[in-house]
């Protein structure tokens, strides 16, 4: 039986990339690791924010459409992102959650306290303290490496067929059943971060792509050889996978599980040092090979945004 370590990256739909930008950098604290493009619209940016170093596990990806339509979040989709804090951070996400009239509620779950909250464009995140992984060095505003997201806690998962995807996470995936309360099951997996999936028992409605939603939440594989098993693996449970698509800074593999929801698996190499520093990794723009001819083009379709400290 194989078993995923966790989460690699989520991947989002937003509006504007400078409201984009000035949150998750801005407010949340995240660095902007790379600035790229879509690989099926070069017209769009494909931005993605991390820890310090673009580690597997803490990776949100987003492709910003500005005045694109609305969508819903609802079945076959990640209904909630989770970020995972030190302890003892709580209280300084709480104040500053408020000084940028982020409007949170405070929930339990599992023996755990959360903070919920939308992002500008209604992406469902929350915030939650625990002891496991290592701290994120990287520091922004008035976010500092004792305070600073370590990466995602996890993901809540929204299914139109609840019991198929908790038999997919448990025995494709591998990961392990660690509990039941109330609408949710928990599951685990190995790695200290990106480790904890919440499966909701009741279906919610149909979900509906646009802005705000989750396009597809990706699982980790070690590296080229092991994802190719996983191919075959996933297959032999009756699931169609794609061809490996090369993203540049790691391989993708795409099904869609029995729940609606589209599942990648991601290899953790090479990561987003190999085109740029790991100290200047998102400060210019990064254009796969067959797009680089047409740079000046691209520059002049994708909207100009910058990082900026909002404290």
């Amino acid at each position: 039986m194989k078993k995923t370590t966790g989460i690699h990256h989520i991947t989002a739909i937003v509006g504007h990339p400078q409201e984009n930008a000035d949150f998750y950098a801005g407010v949340l604290g995240l660095r902007l690791v790379k600035k790229t493009v879509n690989f099926d619209d070069p017209g769009t940016y494909h931005l993605y924010f991390g820890d310090d170093g673009g580690k597997p596990g803490t990776i949100i990806t987003f492709f910003p459409w500005a005045n694109a339509y609305q969508g819903k979040i609802g079945n076959g989709q990640v209904g909630v992102t989770s970020y995972v804090v030190p302890k003892g951070a709580m209280a300084f996400w709480e104040n500053r959650l408020e000084k940028f009239n982020v409007i949170f509620t405070k929930t339990e779950r599992f023996g755990e306290e959360y903070l919920e909250f939308d992002d500008p464009h209604g992406l469902h995140l929350e915030i939650v303290e625990r002891e496991e992984g290592e701290k994120n060095t990287w520091q922004f505003g008035k976010v500092t490496s004792d305070t600073a997201i370590k990466g995602f806690g996890g993901a809540t998962l929204l299914s139109k067929k609840p019991e198929k995807t908790a038999e997919l996470l448990e025995n494709v995936m591998g990961l392990e059943r660690v509990g039941e309360e109330g609408d949710f099951i928990r599951f685990r997996s190995s790695s200290d971060i990106g480790n904890v999936i919440d499966l909701k028992l009741t279906t919610v409605g149909s979900g509906q792509m646009g802005v705000g939603t989750v396009h597809h939440i990706a699982w980790r594989a070690s590296d080229d050889q092991d994802q190719l098993d996983w191919k075959k693996y996933v297959e032999s449970f009756g699931y169609g996978v794609t061809p490996v698509q090369d993203r540049n800074y790691f391989n993708a593999i795409y099904f869609r599980e029995h729940g609606e929801i589209l599942f990648e698996i991601a290899t953790d190499p090479p990561g987003f040092a190999i085109d740029e520093s790991k100290e200047t990794m998102g400060e210019n723009l990064m254009l796969p090979k067959q797009y680089e001819r047409h740079r000046a083009k691209v520059e002049q379709q994708v909207i100009p945004f910058e990082v900026r400290e909002l404290d």
